[in-house]
């Protein structure tokens, strides 16, 4: 029962928020036109501060031949073995569970990770995980044409059973395949999922089929034990077939026989450009191809082009690659093999690149052989990519937000002894670039440097969301010899 007025202060209850939901929005488009016309203000203000500060406090200098060694460890060295009680999977499992992983190779990659460890946890026996035919490479190489199963199956030989296919079971004197019982999972589903949803089904129908599965499992668990048992399959079980393997390791040794060598995965393609809605420096015609397939592949959302740029969400252009290296003290004689698709928009955007740095190849013009050339854009060509930018002395990603990648390269290279990487600091970087485009050209190699400075290049570095665990394995798969910490320590087989 309502009290006497209670109808009248709820209208206006009611009217009040409707006020202040459009106050918001007018605050918020203010904000954004306020941050717009005072960015360069604020940043000329800023920039002439700092110079005027000490230098030991801001380097103004970047040492680049320290670059081209690993990063300060800091002491700590990869590992993801064990540290506590942790039993080979027992002889009678739950059932078996199969899994389809879409997306490209290492959305895949992630995605392979994330079901041994759903085996793990629901003691069920894993069928060799299903790869997706990739929808934008069309490629159907699948798990076997791509990985070396027997060494995959071998090496997580005491954390789960994996069987290359459900085997074949009599019933009522007939001989057939159990089938499995198709389960959608929750986008980064919690482990209780696991343990009660899949399990009750996987006990019910003896398998279950989870598809799709990219990113169904939660990445922040709180068990460093199965954090580890992710880095076991990712930088120890998952190997490339030997010919992919061989080929890369070909490639790396001809580029190594020169000197130094950095690779850069160039972020400036169709599917990336399309998904940060950056277009206004395209020709109408190429708006119109970016616009297009946008629809076709992404959320309807509204974009503003200087909106997304000044807050860094725009993919670096290949010129604005080579501006920052130039500016970080990089010079021509400097060996770069890039690793992208098609680049967007064509030699008009790479020309200004290649005009400070002639030196460029890829894994075509480094290797023009014809197993390559016949799928030097398919599964093949992104594992050759992959395998050569691990190995490189510096890597660096234009784009690690959304891609797969480049942040699991990053993660990679972390684990394989903090291998030096530059990551742009976009956001930090636009306002430079910005002023750059209206003629404001004074102090910009140095303001390029004091952004890059406050980057990591490499070393550990505490996981802060939104970096994913793919990305940084910090500190669950790392250990000290000497650590003060027990957790930290390393097990005493490596002591």
């Amino acid at each position: 029962m309502r009290r006497p007025g209670e109808g009248t202060t709820l209208k206006r209850l009611h009217h009040n928020r409707h006020q202040l939901k459009q106050v918001k929005g007018l605050f918020g488009k203010l904000v954004v036109a306020a941050i717009l016309l005072i960015a360069p203000t604020l940043y000329f203000v800023y920039f002439f501060n700092t110079s005027s500060s000490s230098s030991s406090d801001f380097p103004s200098e970047i040492d680049v031949q320290k670059l081209w060694d690993t990063a300060d460890s800091g002491g700590w060295i990869p590992s993801s073995a064990p540290r506590s009680d942790w039993p080979p999977p027992p002889n009678e499992s739950n059932g078996y569970l199969r899994v389809r992983c879409n997306g490209g190779l290492n959305q895949q990659r992630t995605a392979i990770c994330n079901a041994v460890l759903a085996a793990r946890i629901m003691n069920a026996t894993l069928v060799l995980p299903e790869l997706d035919a990739n929808a934008y490479w069309h490629d159907d190489s699948g798990f076997q044409g791509i990985y070396d199963v027997d060494h995959f199956i071998k090496s997580l030989q005491h954390d789960v059973q994996i069987v290359k296919s459900i085997p074949e079971i009599k019933k009522n004197g007939k001989t057939k395949k159990i089938k499995a019982f198709q389960l959608r999972p929750p986008r980064d589903a919690p482990i209780h999922w696991y343990t009660t949803v899949a399990l009750e089904k996987m006990k019910e129908h003896g398998a279950i089929y989870l598809t799709p599965f990219s990113h169904r499992l939660a990445e922040e668990i709180d068990n460093p034990e199965y954090q580890r048992l992710r880095c076991r399959v990712n930088y120890h079980a998952l190997i490339f077939k030997p010919h992919i393997m061989e080929l890369s390791h070909k490639i790396v040794d001809k580029l190594q026989s020169q000197g130094h060598f950095m690779s850069i995965h160039l972020r400036f393609e169709m599917d990336m450009l399309s998904f940060a809605g950056c277009f206004d420096i395209f020709s109408p015609e190429e708006q119109k191809i970016l616009k297009k397939y946008r629809g076709e592949n992404f959320a309807e959302k509204k974009l503003i082009y200087s909106e997304r740029r000044a807050i860094g969400k725009c993919p670096l252009t290949p010129e604005e690659v080579g501006l920052i290296l130039r500016a970080m003290g990089f010079n021509s004689s400097t060996r770069i093999y890039l690793a992208a698709g098609e680049l967007f928009g064509g030699e008009r955007f790479m020309n200004p690149f290649r005009s400070i740095f002639p030196l460029l190849e890829n894994h075509t013009s480094v290797d023009p052989t014809t197993d390559l050339k016949s799928n030097a854009q398919g599964l093949i060509g992104s594992a050759v990519d992959y395998m050569v930018c691990l190995l490189s002395d510096i890597f660096m990603p234009t784009y690690d937000g959304p891609s797969n990648f480049a942040n699991n390269l990053l993660g990679h290279r972390l684990y394989l002894g903090f291998r030096t990487a530059i990551r742009p600091d976009r956001k930090g970087l636009a306002p430079v670039f910005i002023d750059r485009e209206k003629g404001r050209v004074d102090g910009f190699e140095e303001a390029v440097r004091r952004v890059m400075m406050r980057t990591s290049f490499g070393g550990p570095h505490k996981r802060v969301s939104p970096e994913s665990f793919y990305t940084n394995s910090w500190p669950e798969c790392f250990c000290q010899k000497l650590g003060v910490n027990p957790a930290h320590r390393c097990p005493n087989d490596m002591m």
